[in-house]
């Protein structure tokens, strides 16, 4: 079982994208949830977090520019991205906080560009 992330694509700087990822059940009720991303050449990062009673975390980076939700029904979280950046360009993913490490799906990839 992995995390598969959706919605990613090409965007302009300054646009907007909504990333999503639905996890099982037994996972999203126990986990805080994470988007992660991996930029080419880069380690991969952090970039935020909600735990299982709301509380969010950002890195400095995405701070007021990027929000992340979960909706507990679906077992989904998102992340919306505005005011986009070409260095916001990477592959993003979705994965437990701190990450399972047989969770880690392909992720999608997300690129800002003119």
């Amino acid at each position: 079982v992995q995390l598969q992330a959706s919605g990613g694509g090409l965007v302009q700087p300054g646009g907007s994208l909504r990333l999503s990822c639905a996890a099982s059940g037994s996972i999203f009720r126990i986990s805080a949830m994470g988007w992660y991303r991996q930029a080419p050449g880069k380690q991969r990062e952090l970039v935020a977090s909600m735990s299982t009673g709301g509380r969010t975390n950002y890195a400095d980076s995405v701070r007021g520019r990027f929000t992340i939700s979960r909706d507990n029904a679906k077992n989904t979280v998102y992340l919306q991205m505005n005011s986009l950046k070409p260095e916001d360009t990477a592959n993003y993913y979705c994965n437990a906080l701190p990450p399972f490490p047989n969770l880690w799906g392909q992720g999608t990839l997300v690129t800002v560009s003119s």
